[in-house]
């Protein structure tokens, strides 16, 4: 019996591997092949396994990074902890870790507009899809309008189930819109549920604690709602300058110095 060729043979490899869809171990058979020199068939089996898994988990963390709908590219590592004194690196660290999120902790960034706190969030939910957990981003106000188009279509179950699937929800801008009594009971449901699974939440709200009260109009709800927030949860609350108007400083200083310098 004629031994078949080593063309046959690599050409037949490859479309065992293209036909199981391990198309990057398809892509990288002939360099893999070309740099063996005297590595085992065990080796190069390794090397060829080893370049579809990262080629896989690459796919996935794309795939969870473009489902969670984060608005932005901001990482915990771009934040400027010298700006913003009241954030401490050390706990930029410990949260970067993701242990809260194995935990079922939550995470409240507190604090006046444009200090940071979304940009933190985003920065978490980053980091939580390369951990390789499932995020979701969606502010206060558009959480609740979809939770109030599901009860008008019947779909509330399956929007209770949606906002419940994430491992790690991203909840921006709390408190910048007063929510009456059908979007607050929307919200804690939400929470509610997510609390019952042990699922997290990273909230940024503009309102300290003591005003939750007026954010939902109601203090029963606002009580209920932070009870199950803060039972596992790190508090962050941020003051000083906002980015922006940090910014606008600096810019204005640039111009006065280049008038100056121009006189």
């Amino acid at each position: 019996m004629t031994a078949p060729s080593p063309n046959r043979t690599y050409q037949q490899l490859r479309a065992h591997l293209a036909y199981l869809k391990l198309d990057a171990a398809a892509d990288a058979l002939a360099g893999v092949l070309d740099g063996a020199d005297d590595a085992s068939h065990v080796e190069v089996l390794e090397t060829l396994l080893g370049i579809e898994a990262e080629a896989t988990a690459t796919r996935r963390r794309e795939s969870r990074r473009r489902l969670a709908g984060l608005p932005a590219e901001h990482r915990l590592d771009d934040f400027d902890t010298d700006a913003q004194p009241s954030v401490a690196p050390e706990l930029l660290r410990d949260l970067a870790t993701l242990r809260w999120v194995d935990d079922g902790g939550n995470v409240l960034f507190i604090g006046p507009p444009g200090v940071g706190k979304t940009m933190l969030a985003i920065g978490l939910g980053h980091a939580a899809i390369d951990g390789g957990h499932r995020v979701y981003y969606t502010t206060a106000a558009d959480l609740v309008a979809r939770c109030h188009k599901a009860a008008i279509e019947g779909r509330w179950a399956n929007t209770m189930r949606f906002f419940a699937a994430p491992q790690l929800l991203i909840i921006d801008e709390l408190g910048y819109l007063p929510l009456t009594g059908e979007a607050a009971s929307a919200l804690f449901q939400v929470v509610n549920r997510r609390y019952a699974a042990g699922q997290s939440i990273v909230l940024t709200t503009n309102r300290g604690i003591s005003q939750w009260g007026e954010i939902f109009d109601d203090p029963v709800v606002a009580a209920a709602m932070l009870d199950r927030l803060m039972h596992r949860s790190i508090i962050v609350p941020i003051d000083g300058d906002s980015y922006r108007m940090r910014t606008h400083r600096n810019h204005t200083h640039d111009l006065r110095k280049a008038i100056t310098l121009g006189d």
